[in-house]
């Protein structure tokens, strides 16, 4: 058993990483074993400190022969860690004085930064994980947490199933592995998702990839049942049980995935402004549908935009490394506000005074110039993120390279 720590997660100033599991309550995170078959369960929003419970355990069964098969229930989260990390102490700001402000800022970039280490390392050891994971997504997931079933060698959708990623709009970006995901979608549909935060339901979810299999949420415990029954991780019987409770289903007419030759003409643009020009050029052609895209967007951070946008492009070429590692970048500018106060104004407007009037600064698109985009791009030196198995592509070859188009 690991064994549970409760000490700083920072060592030193230049990013030298302990990793301890902190003191956690059942009701976090329920953990049941038979046989060869492990189940982690997460029923309600989560926390960053719950999630290193799950880094820890599933370090452990990994290691474990006798483990065979993992199984990661997730109903509804919405983790989003800047919120989790940044909000306490940003609402204890206001009432210091300049020199507490400053030592208060410190401490709030290094909590910060924790959390988006740590479930950063999580995203990538699951997607490099040695033993099938089957993640059963019958919830709602927001930010972050779509790194949990998108990492997983096998992540069911049900009906109830939804994912929405609106980071860019909020001063951030599309984060845990979606500049590694998004690109790899069909056309242009990845920078059409992270720019606007478009929702998906499970059938789309089915469709583009994002979901191997669909079951409906009544035969989710028939599954899970006949799943515990195999006692096994062997590849063919997996499949095959997963196949013979799964369905075919189609994403309804008014699907976003069936516009995609609309997404493809306005968000294949080289810039976000000339997206938004080919948006009202569509909306004059008569797709009406675009226009509370073109307000989603007008709404948004342009910084957070921006350098979305430019993370997506860059991931069409980099290794699920290689992308985590430059989400890492992004992060700890947004963080250190580099070139940017807007992920700190969101947690403001929306975690705090809860007025949702954010003031972006830089407030256009045209203020945030390529250059400022351009740094918080380059290397953090001895600040870079360490990732477990560093160099080593993921082990699962399966969903990522062969299964994002096979409905599109």
């Amino acid at each position: 058993m690991v064994e549970i720590i409760d000490e700083p997660y920072f060592q030193g100033d230049n990013a030298q990483f302990t990793f301890h599991r902190p003191n956690l309550t059942k009701e976090s995170v329920l953990i049941e074993e038979k046989n060869n078959t492990r189940v982690l369960t997460f029923n309600a929003a989560r926390t960053v400190k719950q999630m290193i419970q799950l880094e820890h355990t599933l370090e452990e069964w990994e290691k474990d022969d006798v483990v065979e098969l993992v199984i990661l229930k997730l109903l509804n989260l919405q983790l989003r860690s800047f919120n989790v990390n940044l909000k306490t102490d940003q609402e204890n700001l206001s009432a210091k004085g300049d020199d507490q402000r400053t030592c208060q800022f410190v401490d709030s970039v290094k909590m910060g930064r924790e959390g988006f280490y740590r479930t950063y390392w999580l995203t990538y050891h699951l997607a490099t994980y040695k033993k099938p994971i089957i993640a059963l997504w019958n919830g709602v997931f927001l930010g972050t947490s779509l790194g949990l079933p998108m990492m997983c060698m096998y992540s069911i959708a049900t009906e109830k199933a939804m994912y929405s990623m609106s980071e860019a709009g909020l001063g951030f970006h599309t984060d845990i592995g979606a500049s590694y995901f998004l690109p790899r979608l069909p056309g242009y549909l990845g920078e059409y998702l992270g720019l606007t935060g478009a929702s998906l339901n499970g059938a789309e979810l089915l469709a583009c990839g994002f979901a191997t299999h669909f079951v409906p949420s009544k035969s989710l415990w028939k599954l899970e049942n006949l799943l515990l029954a195999l006692d096994t991780g062997e590849s063919d019987v997996l499949r095959s049980t997963l196949d013979e409770l799964s369905i075919v289903v189609e994403p309804p007419e008014c699907s976003v995935l069936n516009r995609l030759d609309v997404i493809d003409r306005c968000f294949s643009k080289n810039s976000v402004e000339e997206i938004m020009e080919a948006i009202v050029l569509e909306k004059a052609n008569g797709s009406d549908w675009l226009q509370n895209v073109y307000k989603s967007l007008q709404r948004s951070s342009p910084t957070g935009l921006k350098q979305t946008l430019r993370s997506i492009r860059e991931g069409r070429n980099k290794t699920l490394f290689g992308c985590i590692r430059q989400e890492y970048r992004l992060t700890v500018n947004a963080l250190r506000s580099t070139i940017s106060t807007d992920l700190w104004e969101a947690v403001r407007a929306t975690t705090i005074n809860k007025d949702k009037t954010p003031k972006w600064k830089p407030a256009t698109l045209a203020e945030v110039t390529e250059d400022k985009v351009y740094t918080v791009f380059q290397t953090l030196g001895l600040d870079e993120i360490q990732l477990p198995l560093e160099g080593v592509l993921p082990r699962w070859s399966g969903k990522f390279q062969s299964m994002i188009h096979h409905r599109l």
